[in-house]
């Protein structure tokens, strides 16, 4: 009997040698083409650097006119200066956050291989930057009407470089986790991203324009390097080379993803929007009722006596060096603080546990906080104790505190996150912040003379009344406590199948 042959399912030698070559034939030619782009970048980069060091006539006329030019108009332009310095932050020491907070990402979801190429990636471009700046050893620009000032060299521009590795480094990372209809515009978005903190370097008078081509020729060349290196390091483990637009690694998309298997952050989210906002209108009416009474209808109550004798003291205790700290302490609570915690707080608690219900009721808290705090301040509008004061030119009022209802608010929606889903001893360490902090914020408050006693017990009542609500409304914590309870019953399902089989 003759047994047939599918020569369907098997291709010969031919073929099998095609099917082979293809995957070794994409990677040469990319890895070809990324080596081109890198060499072009560098060969610019080196070309740009001996034009500067030899004051190539032409470059030196465009970069002293373009400074004098655009320093001129935006002086001019108050307005336009705050955007510029909002958009020229973004390429600061909040891209070192970035790379951090990344790498923290990376390392909660196990995907060490992406968080290593970001910590090389960035730490190139930290060294980098004042490497060349004191090899070249170029004076920034001076301008007629200074609008910022910036430390060290001009050439290369730090914030073009580090925007252009950091930025280009998450993008490639994290892209595998966009949905492809949505690439193109988060590709070009993050394009204009650096595009423009270069560009807010020569409006800000700080850099040249050479100083900024630069940064992104010398930005792009390090970039590429790190990415070539990665894609061999991908080709020595046997995986495929995949096209730029599908990021570093697209077989990480599923761990790169925010929640992938959350089910829905509110089952029904109309009503819960219609508890929360008669909920807020309360909690004012309650605010306001007793910013009233304590501010000018408490006169000889224990209340008054604290309001008017707490603030004296402390002035009375003021020393140089407490004063100092308390400046400090006081930051703790300030709306840049609360924010850079609030964000970071929301990241790690979608990397570890995957959901957006934390972070919606973390969210609302705050959001809630702050409107609650500048409608009763304007309603209410008490004056500030009457002592010698150490902030000035506050824009509200002191009843209830800022600081410190917002320091309760982010500390104590942390804690209450944070203790219902681990069992680790580190979670006590949330309520000794939540603690911890409003003492050393009040304090501080205290001693700076920003706020009455009554002040503190408005920010309990805040944050006590809209905490709750939110809490009871929201329920942040009902996924985890499922989960907590599938875990027991899969727990005593197998203690029960362990008892029958001995039994048996």
């Amino acid at each position: 009997m003759t047994v047939g042959t599918d020569t369907g399912a098997q291709p010969d030698a031919k073929e099998r040698g095609g099917i082979l070559q293809r995957p070794l034939e994409h990677f040469t030619a990319r890895s070809l083409g990324g080596l081109v782009a890198v060499v072009v970048a560098g060969i610019a980069f080196g070309v740009l650097l001996a034009l500067v060091r030899f004051k190539f006539g032409p470059l030196y006329d465009l970069d002293h006119g373009v400074a004098d030019s655009v320093n001129g108009y935006v002086s001019d332009h108050e307005g336009l200066l705050n955007v510029i310095r909002f958009v020229t932050d973004l390429g600061g020491p909040l891209k070192v956050w970035a790379v951090v907070l990344g790498v923290a990402v990376l390392l909660i979801r196990r995907r060490i291989r992406l968080a290593v190429y970001l910590v090389i990636a960035g730490l190139g471009a930290l060294v980098l930057d004042p490497t060349i700046k004191l090899l070249v050893g170029r004076l920034r620009p001076v301008v007629d009407v200074p609008v910022a000032h910036a430390p060290g060299n001009s050439f290369p521009s730090g914030h073009a470089l580090g925007s252009f590795v950091v930025y280009g480094s998450l993008l490639l990372v994290f892209l595998p986790a966009v949905p492809r209809r949505w690439r193109p515009a988060v590709i070009a978005a993050v394009g204009t991203l650096v595009a423009l903190i270069g560009v807010s370097r020569i409006a800000l008078g700080v850099h040249f324009v050479s100083d900024v081509l630069a940064g992104w020729l010398l930005g792009a060349a390090w970039l590429g390097i790190t990415l070539y290196a990665f894609r061999l390091w991908r080709r020595e483990d046997g995986r495929p080379e995949p096209a730029l637009t599908e990021g570093l690694e697209p077989e990480a998309a599923q761990d790169l993803k925010p929640a992938p298997t959350e089910r829905a952050v509110l089952h029904h989210p109309w009503v819960g929007l219609a508890e929360v906002l008669v909920g807020w209108v309360l909690v004012l009416g309650a605010l306001f009722g007793f910013g009233m009474w304590a501010s000018y209808h408490a006169d000889g109550t224990v209340i008054a006596a604290l309001d008017d004798a707490v603030p004296r003291w402390f002035a009375e205790h003021r020393t140089p060096m407490l004063d100092g700290w308390s400046h400090w302490a006081s930051k703790a609570g300030d709306t840049h603080t609360i924010l850079a915690v609030s964000l970071v707080f929301c990241t790690l608690v979608l990397a570890r546990w995957r959901q957006w219900r934390p972070i919606l009721f973390l969210t609302l808290v705050m959001i809630g906080e702050l409107t609650l705090f500048l409608s009763s301040a304007a309603a209410v509008n008490r004056p500030r104790p009457d002592v010698p004061h150490l902030d000035q030119n506050l824009p509200t009022a002191a009843f209830p505190s800022g600081h410190i209802a917002a320091t309760l608010c982010l500390w104590t929606t942390i804690a209450l996150i944070v203790m219902a889903r681990t069992d680790s001893w580190w979670r006590w360490l949330s309520i000794v912040a939540a603690v911890v902090m409003p003492v050393i914020v009040t304090t501080s408050r205290f001693y700076r003379g920003m706020h009455h006693p009554s002040d503190l017990m408005g920010a309990l009542m805040l944050t006590a009344l809209w905490v709750g609500l939110l809490f009871v409304v929201l329920r942040p914590n009902a996924e985890a406590v499922k989960a907590d309870a599938g875990d027991d019953l899969q727990h005593q399902d197998r203690g029960v199948r362990r008892f029958a089989r001995r039994s048996a």
